[in-house]
């Protein structure tokens, strides 16, 4: 018992340090790209909107969907970006996360010409490895929350995508269960790129933008 013991205090200590170090590898090849003031940002002609859903599980509005949807309307309207690639999980016919986030930007002034519909972002490396090898882009700004957007940048950069990211505001609803939800994921990333190679679930013919 006291052998079993060890071995379990070892390979949990493993585990810390694992999950520490890719966290810090992760924020910290990212931070200088991720901005909070529109008059800071450069300006990239495409932006990559990140999917989440527009209802909480409640049935009440996302206030993460909502100030995202909010702060690429803003980056539209200041001339920062010029088309949004709005990627997004629609995994079923009642879940359609980028149809969801058209009729938001819509209704928040963004004309529908501005926006290509990417319904195969499962995940973020989906949506990142897809804003490349299927719809051509090599330059984007990444508009999802402060959290989210260091693994995101961090995927770009292994594809040699240049990202920079426009955090929204972060309304703090289930910030507990976020953050451990994306200390995990973010361990999750370095094993898909340099260990598992993982590949987007779909890819696909290419398609141009309309721009």
């Amino acid at each position: 018992m006291r052998w079993a013991k060890r071995v379990f205090l070892a390979l949990l200590l493993l585990f810390i340090v694992f999950l520490t170090t890719c966290n810090l590898w992760v924020v910290l090849s990212a931070e200088d790209r991720v901005f909070s003031d529109v008059a800071e940002l450069p300006h990239h002609r495409i932006g990559l909107v990140l999917g989440t859903s527009h209802r909480v599980q409640g049935g009440g509005p996302n206030k993460y969907f909502e100030n995202r949807i909010r702060t690429a309307a803003e980056l539209y309207k200041s001339g920062k970006i010029d088309h949004f690639i709005l990627s997004g999980d629609n995994s079923t016919r009642y879940y359609n996360e980028p149809i969801e986030m058209k009729k938001a930007l819509v209704k928040a002034g963004v004309p529908a010409t501005a926006v290509t519909l990417d319904y195969a972002g499962l995940r973020t490396l989906d949506s990142i490895v897809r804003s490349k090898e299927i719809f051509g882009q090599n330059r984007i700004t990444i508009i999802t929350q402060s959290f989210h957007s260091y693994r995101a940048l961090f995927i770009s950069d292994y594809y040699d995508i240049d990202a920079v990211a426009m955090v929204a505001d972060d309304p703090g609803e289930g910030a507990a269960r976020l953050v451990l939800r994306e200390y995990l994921a973010r361990a999750m990333a370095v094993l898909d790129l340099y260990v598992l190679k993982t590949e987007p679930r779909f890819l696909g013919e290419k398609e141009e933008l309309n721009l």
